[in-house]
Protein backbone atom coordinates (compact mmCIF):
# COMPACT_ATOMS: atom_id res chain seq x y z
CA UNK A 1 0.00 0.00 0.00
CA UNK A 2 0.90 3.97 -0.68
CA UNK A 3 1.72 5.74 2.20
CA UNK A 4 -0.25 8.75 -0.10
CA UNK A 5 -3.10 6.24 0.45
CA UNK A 6 -3.30 6.18 3.69
CA UNK A 7 -3.05 10.16 3.46
CA UNK A 8 -6.39 10.65 1.98
CA UNK A 9 -7.92 8.47 5.23
CA UNK A 10 -5.41 10.67 7.75
CA UNK A 11 -6.41 13.97 6.06
CA UNK A 12 -10.43 12.93 6.67
CA UNK A 13 -9.93 12.76 10.05
CA UNK A 14 -8.34 15.68 10.60
CA UNK A 15 -10.81 17.56 8.71
CA UNK A 16 -13.72 15.35 10.91
CA UNK A 17 -12.06 14.79 14.16
CA UNK A 18 -15.29 13.48 14.94
CA UNK A 19 -14.22 10.25 12.76
CA UNK A 20 -11.00 9.51 14.37
CA UNK A 21 -12.81 6.58 16.20
CA UNK A 22 -13.40 5.09 12.68
CA UNK A 23 -9.97 5.31 10.97
CA UNK A 24 -8.93 1.84 11.90
CA UNK A 25 -11.95 0.25 10.05
CA UNK A 26 -11.38 3.04 7.05
CA UNK A 27 -8.04 1.25 6.90
CA UNK A 28 -8.85 -1.87 6.97
CA UNK A 29 -11.57 -1.39 3.96
CA UNK A 30 -9.11 0.62 2.13
CA UNK A 31 -6.69 -2.60 1.97
CA UNK A 32 -9.73 -4.59 1.44
CA UNK A 33 -10.77 -3.29 -1.42
CA UNK A 34 -7.28 -2.86 -2.69
CA UNK A 35 -7.05 -6.77 -2.63
CA UNK A 36 -10.59 -7.23 -4.60
CA UNK A 37 -9.72 -4.72 -7.05
CA UNK A 38 -6.01 -5.55 -7.68
CA UNK A 39 -6.93 -9.38 -8.05
CA UNK A 40 -9.68 -8.20 -10.92
CA UNK A 41 -12.77 -8.33 -8.68
CA UNK A 42 -15.74 -6.09 -8.96
CA UNK A 43 -17.60 -4.20 -5.72
CA UNK A 44 -21.27 -4.23 -5.35
CA UNK A 45 -23.08 -1.90 -3.37
CA UNK A 46 -26.28 -1.31 -2.36
CA UNK A 47 -28.53 0.99 0.39
CA UNK A 48 -31.87 2.89 0.09
CA UNK A 49 -33.00 5.96 -0.34
CA UNK A 50 -30.13 8.57 0.81
CA UNK A 51 -28.02 5.71 0.68
CA UNK A 52 -29.29 4.68 -2.20
CA UNK A 53 -27.95 7.81 -3.89
CA UNK A 54 -24.80 7.69 -1.82
CA UNK A 55 -24.33 3.57 -3.47
CA UNK A 56 -24.81 5.58 -6.92
CA UNK A 57 -22.14 8.47 -5.98
CA UNK A 58 -19.67 6.63 -4.66
CA UNK A 59 -19.96 4.15 -8.24
CA UNK A 60 -19.30 7.60 -10.40
CA UNK A 61 -16.69 8.29 -7.84
CA UNK A 62 -14.52 4.97 -8.56
CA UNK A 63 -15.70 4.19 -12.43
CA UNK A 64 -14.34 7.65 -13.64
CA UNK A 65 -11.72 9.96 -12.63
CA UNK A 66 -12.32 11.69 -9.06
CA UNK A 67 -9.08 13.75 -9.02
CA UNK A 68 -6.77 12.44 -11.04
CA UNK A 69 -6.70 12.10 -14.98
CA UNK A 70 -6.68 8.46 -15.37
CA UNK A 71 -5.48 8.43 -18.60
CA UNK A 72 -4.64 5.16 -20.34
CA UNK A 73 -1.21 4.02 -20.99
CA UNK A 74 0.62 4.62 -24.48
CA UNK A 75 0.86 0.90 -25.03
CA UNK A 76 -3.19 0.93 -24.65
CA UNK A 77 -3.70 3.42 -26.45
CA UNK A 78 -2.25 2.99 -29.28
CA UNK A 79 -3.18 -0.13 -29.48
CA UNK A 80 -6.81 1.26 -28.98
CA UNK A 81 -6.40 3.73 -31.74
CA UNK A 82 -5.56 1.05 -34.28
CA UNK A 83 -7.83 -0.65 -33.26
CA UNK A 84 -11.00 0.89 -34.89
CA UNK A 85 -12.14 3.77 -37.13
CA UNK A 86 -13.17 5.89 -33.73
CA UNK A 87 -9.84 4.39 -31.91
CA UNK A 88 -7.97 6.97 -31.27
CA UNK A 89 -11.24 9.20 -30.00
CA UNK A 90 -11.71 6.34 -27.54
CA UNK A 91 -8.08 6.67 -26.23
CA UNK A 92 -8.25 10.19 -25.93
CA UNK A 93 -11.01 10.51 -23.98
CA UNK A 94 -11.72 6.73 -22.17
CA UNK A 95 -10.18 6.46 -18.37
CA UNK A 96 -8.99 4.19 -16.12
CA UNK A 97 -11.61 2.48 -13.99
CA UNK A 98 -12.66 0.42 -11.07
CA UNK A 99 -15.14 -2.36 -11.26
CA UNK A 100 -18.05 -0.90 -9.29
CA UNK A 101 -21.99 -1.78 -9.92
CA UNK A 102 -24.81 -0.32 -7.76
CA UNK A 103 -27.54 -2.82 -7.01
CA UNK A 104 -30.24 0.00 -6.46
CA UNK A 105 -30.53 1.26 -10.12
CA UNK A 106 -31.94 -1.72 -11.49
CA UNK A 107 -35.31 -0.37 -11.21
CA UNK A 108 -37.25 -3.28 -14.19
CA UNK A 109 -35.39 -6.00 -11.79
CA UNK A 110 -35.86 -4.72 -8.58
CA UNK A 111 -39.85 -4.13 -9.25
CA UNK A 112 -40.14 -6.99 -11.11
CA UNK A 113 -38.69 -9.29 -7.86
CA UNK A 114 -40.95 -7.21 -6.07
CA UNK A 115 -44.04 -7.83 -7.55
CA UNK A 116 -42.92 -11.30 -8.57
CA UNK A 117 -41.17 -12.97 -5.89
CA UNK A 118 -40.10 -10.65 -2.74
CA UNK A 119 -39.48 -7.08 -2.31
CA UNK A 120 -36.68 -7.05 0.39
CA UNK A 121 -34.54 -9.81 -1.45
CA UNK A 122 -33.79 -7.55 -4.03
CA UNK A 123 -30.75 -6.54 -3.47
CA UNK A 124 -29.93 -10.11 -2.61
CA UNK A 125 -30.74 -11.29 -5.61
CA UNK A 126 -28.28 -9.31 -7.50
CA UNK A 127 -25.56 -10.62 -5.03
CA UNK A 128 -26.55 -13.82 -5.89
CA UNK A 129 -26.25 -13.35 -9.70
CA UNK A 130 -23.40 -10.47 -10.03
CA UNK A 131 -21.23 -11.54 -7.01
CA UNK A 132 -18.31 -13.60 -7.19
CA UNK A 133 -15.82 -15.33 -5.06
CA UNK A 134 -13.05 -12.42 -4.77
CA UNK A 135 -16.09 -9.84 -5.16
CA UNK A 136 -17.05 -7.16 -2.01
CA UNK A 137 -19.96 -5.72 -0.92
CA UNK A 138 -20.62 -2.62 0.29
CA UNK A 139 -23.94 -2.42 2.63
CA UNK A 140 -25.05 1.41 3.57
CA UNK A 141 -27.19 1.71 6.48
CA UNK A 142 -27.93 4.58 8.96
CA UNK A 143 -29.31 2.54 11.77
CA UNK A 144 -27.22 -1.18 10.32
CA UNK A 145 -30.96 -3.06 10.29
CA UNK A 146 -32.29 -2.38 6.96
CA UNK A 147 -33.56 -5.65 6.27
CA UNK A 148 -32.50 -6.10 2.82
CA UNK A 149 -29.29 -4.92 3.23
CA UNK A 150 -28.62 -7.13 5.48
CA UNK A 151 -30.48 -10.03 3.23
CA UNK A 152 -27.82 -9.43 0.80
CA UNK A 153 -24.83 -9.68 3.30
CA UNK A 154 -25.87 -12.78 4.43
CA UNK A 155 -25.89 -13.82 0.55
CA UNK A 156 -22.70 -12.17 -0.39
CA UNK A 157 -20.91 -13.73 2.71
CA UNK A 158 -22.42 -17.77 1.68
CA UNK A 159 -20.77 -16.72 -1.99
CA UNK A 160 -17.53 -15.91 -0.68
CA UNK A 161 -17.62 -11.93 -1.10
CA UNK A 162 -16.12 -9.90 1.47
CA UNK A 163 -18.84 -8.01 3.12
CA UNK A 164 -18.09 -4.18 4.67
CA UNK A 165 -20.81 -2.41 5.76
CA UNK A 166 -20.88 1.69 6.65
CA UNK A 167 -23.65 2.77 8.95
CA UNK A 168 -24.05 5.01 12.44
CA UNK A 169 -23.41 4.42 16.03
CA UNK A 170 -23.15 0.84 17.07
CA UNK A 171 -23.49 -0.92 13.55
CA UNK A 172 -26.82 -2.53 14.10
CA UNK A 173 -26.95 -6.16 12.82
CA UNK A 174 -24.60 -5.61 9.68
CA UNK A 175 -22.13 -5.06 12.45
CA UNK A 176 -22.45 -9.03 13.12
CA UNK A 177 -23.03 -9.33 9.62
CA UNK A 178 -20.53 -7.95 7.97
CA UNK A 179 -16.75 -8.77 7.36
CA UNK A 180 -16.26 -4.99 8.81
CA UNK A 181 -17.73 -2.38 10.13
CA UNK A 182 -17.70 1.72 9.90
CA UNK A 183 -19.99 3.11 12.41
CA UNK A 184 -19.88 6.66 12.27
CA UNK A 185 -20.60 8.68 15.87
CA UNK A 186 -24.22 9.69 14.92
CA UNK A 187 -27.47 7.96 15.16
CA UNK A 188 -29.96 10.30 13.36
CA UNK A 189 -30.10 9.09 9.98
CA UNK A 190 -29.24 12.92 8.05
CA UNK A 191 -26.03 13.15 10.45
CA UNK A 192 -25.29 9.59 9.58
CA UNK A 193 -25.09 10.20 5.81
CA UNK A 194 -23.62 13.89 6.61
CA UNK A 195 -20.23 11.33 7.82
CA UNK A 196 -20.23 9.12 5.39
CA UNK A 197 -19.92 11.65 2.90
CA UNK A 198 -16.49 12.03 3.81
CA UNK A 199 -15.44 8.60 4.51
CA UNK A 200 -16.47 7.21 1.27
CA UNK A 201 -14.86 10.56 -0.12
CA UNK A 202 -11.17 9.67 1.57
CA UNK A 203 -11.59 5.68 0.37
CA UNK A 204 -12.04 7.02 -3.29
CA UNK A 205 -9.40 9.12 -3.28
CA UNK A 206 -7.39 6.92 -1.41
CA UNK A 207 -8.42 3.83 -4.08
CA UNK A 208 -7.57 6.04 -6.82
CA UNK A 209 -4.16 6.89 -5.64
CA UNK A 210 -3.53 3.35 -5.19
CA UNK A 211 -4.33 2.61 -8.70
CA UNK A 212 -3.84 5.16 -10.66
CA UNK A 213 -1.24 7.83 -8.75
CA UNK A 214 2.65 8.27 -9.43
CA UNK A 215 4.25 6.45 -6.62
CA UNK A 216 5.13 2.64 -6.75
CA UNK A 217 2.29 0.71 -5.63
CA UNK A 218 3.95 -2.36 -3.07
CA UNK A 219 2.05 -5.83 -3.83
CA UNK A 220 0.57 -7.49 -1.33
CA UNK A 221 -2.28 -9.35 -0.66
CA UNK A 222 -4.86 -8.22 1.76
CA UNK A 223 -7.53 -10.70 3.03
CA UNK A 224 -10.69 -9.88 6.13
CA UNK A 225 -11.30 -12.54 8.99
CA UNK A 226 -14.54 -12.59 10.22
CA UNK A 227 -14.87 -11.64 13.42
CA UNK A 228 -12.59 -9.14 13.35
CA UNK A 229 -15.02 -6.26 12.43
CA UNK A 230 -15.70 -6.57 16.09
CA UNK A 231 -14.27 -3.63 17.74
CA UNK A 232 -13.32 -1.47 15.05
CA UNK A 233 -16.54 0.66 14.83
Amino acid sequence: MKASSYGHLEECVRRYPQLAGTLPSMRRALEVLTGVFASGGQLLICGNGGSAGDALHITGELMKGFILPRRLNERTAAALAASCPDGAYLAEHLQGALSVRTLVAETSLITAYANDVAGDLAFAQQVWGYGRAGDALLCLSTSGNSDNVAYAAQAARFKGLATLAMTGAGGGRLSGLCDLCIAVPEREPYRVQELHLPVYHALCLALEEEFFGSEPRLERKFTVQAPDHVGLH
